[in-house]
Order: C-alpha cells, then sequence, then structure tokens
C-alpha cells in the first residue's frame, strides 16, 4: 500500500449540514431555526450562562477575595543576587531594570538578606532588611534610601 492510496474508513468523514439553500435541500426557508421568536432572528438566542430566569449559576456562587487598588508593588531582591554588579557599582532602580532583576511596572525595591557579599556596593533603593544592611555595610558598601 502507497501513502497515495490511504483513505479513511468508510463513515468516517460526514459532510456538513448546509443550511439556507432552498426547499429541496430539506434545511431551506427558515434554515432550521423554525417560524418567530428570539432565536430564528438575527443576533437573538440568549446569552451565556442564563438559565432560562432560575438564578444563575455565577450569582448563586459567593463571591471570594478582592482586589486592592491601593497595593504597593514591591521588588525584592537578595544579596546574593547582586553579585552580577561590579566593585564599587552604584545599583539604583535603573540598573536593577537594566539587569533584569526588577521590572519597570514596580514601584519599589527593597533588598533582603540572604547571600552573601564581599566587595562593597552603593545601593540607592527604597528600604532593605536589617540582614541586608549590616551584611552591605560590614564589606564597605554604603546604602542610601530614596
Amino acid at each position: 500500500m502507497k501513502i497515495n492510496q490511504l483513505k479513511p474508513p468508510k463513515g468516517a468523514i460526514k459532510r456538513r449540514k448546509r443550511i439556507g439553500r432552498g426547499p429541496g435541500s430539506g434545511h431551506g426557508k427558515t434554515s432550521c431555526r423554525g417560524h418567530k421568536g428570539a432565536n430564528s432572528r438575527s443576533g437573538g438566542g440568549v446569552p451565556p450562562g442564563y438559565e432560562g430566569g432560575q438564578m444563575p449559576l455565577k450569582r448563586r456562587l459567593p463571591k471570594v477575595g478582592f482586589y486592592n487598588i491601593f497595593k504597593k508593588r514591591v521588588a525584592t531582591i537578595n544579596i546574593r543576587d547582586l553579585a552580577r554588579f561590579e566593585k564599587d557599582s552604584v545599583i539604583d532602580m535603573e540598573a536593577l531594570v537594566h539587569s533584569g532583576l526588577a521590572k519597570k511596572s514596580s514601584a519599589r525595591i527593597k533588598v533582603l538578606g540572604e547571600g552573601k557579599i564581599s566587595y562593597p556596593l552603593t545601593l540607592k533603593i527604597h528600604s532593605l532588611s536589617k540582614a541586608a544592611k549590616e551584611k552591605i555595610e560590614a564589606a564597605g558598601g554604603k546604602v542610601e534610601i530614596i
């Protein structure tokens, strides 16, 4: 048997119903929609989730959670992540975005104390933990809170 001789088994392929193609087709005139009523009109029918006047499921279920529009977005960075910067470099929001540690959309930066640093860095950030401040200053670095 060759690949060009392959064909699906009998009955596997079914022709689609072509509605609105005249009375001879058996699906002409009203095109299987019946006479009058909402569903016979164009754009008619009921919206998704409509349950015939019964209270819809999405309204019966309890509401949960809420989205705080006043939430402050904070990008957290550990000291171990600062190892990609060179000695004596100044690290600010722009440098962190450029290196991929923070996104432009994050409004604030917080440095946490996980990891080690062995060379001095100057940080210009919004906040940091006590452990992070101790480790940076022990390595000879400086921290500026903006």
